[in-house]
């Protein structure tokens, strides 16, 4: 199973909170968040780390289905 991961640099903040739970999946560039992949094996960290972003700058998707952050 492989989830695609994205951060939508407009809506950043870089608070590093992604960063600090997946620094293999996220990294600070500057100002906002960049993902280092952006295809995961489903990790429930991912969907934590959506969930956590101030922001709600993070999504998760399983193919067409948006499952980050959760409601």
């Amino acid at each position: 199973m492989s989830w695609h991961v994205e951060v939508d640099e407009h809506t950043c903040i870089g608070s590093g909170m992604c960063a600090a739970l997946m620094p293999e999946v996220f990294v600070l560039d500057g100002a906002v968040a960049q993902t280092v992949v952006s295809e995961v094996d489903g990790d429930e960290t991912v969907l934590d780390a959506a969930d956590s972003c101030p922001a709600m700058a993070i999504t998760v998707t399983d193919g067409a289905r948006e499952i980050g952050p959760r409601p």
